[in-house]
């Protein structure tokens, strides 16, 4: 042979090493980590809220443990830059619940609206928790998209 290798590259060699890799440098943040291990992760009330979230079932689209820098929230509505926070029994100690303050005034600065709400509500009374949620995302939810159709020349009322 004239000094090539005729065996086919293995894994990581080749023009794919050469051209480097790795991700995006948005993903090594540390709270992108943080997010996607806690999706994985979602406590059952969280699991419950979601499932009545999802999918723009109240008419506006929801983002489950979204990252805003330097926190990840259980929940955020980017039309109402509304963040929903489920809070479980560790919240109820005084020391989490001046971090938790601390952090609704960061988010508050930041131009978000918080909303707390306890993991027992959502257990006991999913209604009122989405009642609560409807309320801060605001009224009507289902927005109009668009130009609202004007009647056909000829029409009369």
């Amino acid at each position: 042979m004239s000094g090539l290798d005729s065996t086919p590259p293995r894994d990581g060699e080749g023009d794919r090493a050469k051209r480097g890799g790795g991700g995006s440098r948005f993903t090594r943040r540390p709270e992108t980590y943080a997010a996607r291990k806690l999706r994985r992760e979602m406590t059952l009330p969280e699991v419950l809220l979601w499932n009545r979230l999802r999918r723009n079932q109240l008419g506006v689209k929801f983002r489950k443990q979204h990252s805003i820098p330097p926190y990840v929230v259980d929940f955020y509505c980017a039309s109402a830059r509304l963040v929903v926070e489920v809070d479980g029994l560790a919240h109820d100690n005084a020391e989490r619940q001046q971090r938790d303050a601390a952090r609704d005034q960061a988010l508050l600065q930041k131009g978000y609206d918080v909303l707390r709400l306890p993991a027992s509500l959502i257990l006991a009374d999913m209604d009122e928790a989405l009642d609560a949620i409807v309320a801060r995302v605001g009224s009507p939810l289902h927005r109009a998209c668009g130009t609202v159709p004007l009647p056909t020349s000829g029409e009369e009322f």
